[in-house]
């Protein structure tokens, strides 16, 4: 099982458990109501937090990983370009080496 999702399955089973215990709690429903929507909030505003956490993570390593694939697109065309020249420079040889023992 992911990481993700064990933390999902934590946080609504964390919730699941704090909205039985207050409704199974002797208290008037005014005061469960105003409970819950208390606790609610504060399961809202942690669960953002951890949202945008997330989000910025996940920029920062798309980020990381563009940055890289430029840089790996940028050695391959060098290096292309790099055999290209060193094929020419052969082919050019061969042929001289050809001509020459042709001309003999």
């Amino acid at each position: 099982m992911s990481k993700g999702k064990f933390a999902l399955g934590a946080i609504f089973g964390a919730v699941v458990g704090v909205v039985t215990g207050m409704l199974t709690a002797p208290k008037s429903g005014k005061d469960t109501r105003a409970e819950l929507k208390s606790k609610a909030n504060k399961v809202k505003t942690e669960v953002s937090k951890k949202a945008e956490m997330a989000t910025s993570k996940v920029s920062d390593l798309a980020q990381d990983a563009k940055v890289e694939v430029q840089d790996v697109a940028e050695n391959v065309k060098s290096e292309a370009a790099d055999l290209k020249h060193r094929t020419e420079r052969a082919v050019e040889g061969a042929k001289k080496g050809f001509f020459d023992k042709k001309i003999k």
